[in-house]
């Protein structure tokens, strides 16, 4: 019986229309056309430009400072509450599990909404500590989530036979606890990350003057007519997130040797 091609021209078709935009977008960031509705020319003056944009690089980093500085308390607070969830159980614990699962289902719309009356009502300026403790509230969720998936197969014997042997539950969670929740925790740090510097629509409630992100910079770029920037940003993103992604497999095959 022959085999069917309908499944690889699906699988062919759905990879187009992935990817053929993003391909779309970076020959138009080569450009010289100003609105990249026709060619008229190989060109680096974009690029060029994008150098010279200090807000944009001024977004950057700002969004760096909060997406570092969010992942790693998000982390911590992330993995204490995992941990709490699958340790414990209690009527208690359900009110927490609760609280931690809320920020996922949400929307980001209702959310921003929500921190923002919050700010407000505490009497707090905008700027980047707002947008730091809200990115905090939601990664916080998704870390924990990581996590908790983690424990769900971990043996916790091994932890109690440290303890037989005699560690304390100090060197216990340094040496045998957080190595085998390595993966776990590096993931759960790694989404939220990505997902505080991808951030717009809650980050765009609590900003204030001088501490805009750069997802907000691309909006403004958008309203204001600079799609040749934005093409060369996003390349730019895209070799650098591509790069990066490189270097991590190299690694993990050389570790795997």
């Amino acid at each position: 019986m022959k085999r069917s091609r309908l499944p690889l021209l699906v699988t062919v078709l759905v990879l187009i229309f992935f990817y053929l935009p993003i391909i779309v977008l970076i020959v138009n960031s080569f450009n010289d056309s100003r609105f990249g509705g026709t060619w008229e020319g190989f060109s680096l003056r974009w690029y060029a430009r994008l150098v010279s944009e200090r807000e944009i690089w001024s977004a950057l980093e700002n969004t760096l400072i909060v997406g570092i500085a969010a992942t790693a308390v998000s982390t911590v607070l992330g993995t204490m509450a995992a941990f709490a969830l699958h340790r414990y159980a209690s009527t208690l614990q359900k009110a927490h599990y609760m609280l931690i699962y809320t920020p996922l289902v949400v929307p980001e719309v209702l959310m921003g909404m929500s921190l923002l009356l919050l700010f407000v009502a505490a009497g707090m300026s905008l700027g980047l500590v707002t947008i730091f403790l809200a990115h905090v509230t939601f990664c916080i969720s998704y870390v924990a989530m990581v996590v908790l998936g983690r424990l769900q197969d971990f043996d916790f014997s091994i932890v109690e036979a440290a303890r037989d042997l005699g560690a304390g539950w100090w060197t216990t969670t340094w040496r045998v606890l957080l190595p085998l929740l390595a993966p776990g925790i590096l993931a759960g740090a790694l989404l939220a990350f990505t997902l505080s510097v991808d951030d717009f629509v809650i980050s765009f409630f609590v900003a204030g003057p001088g501490s805009t992100t750069l997802p907000i910079r691309i909006y403004s770029m958008i309203k204001h007519g600079s799609p040749p920037l934005i093409n060369a940003l996003s390349t730019v993103l895209l070799v650098v997130t591509f790069t990066l992604l490189f270097i991590t497999q190299h690694l993990v095959e050389e570790r795997r040797k």
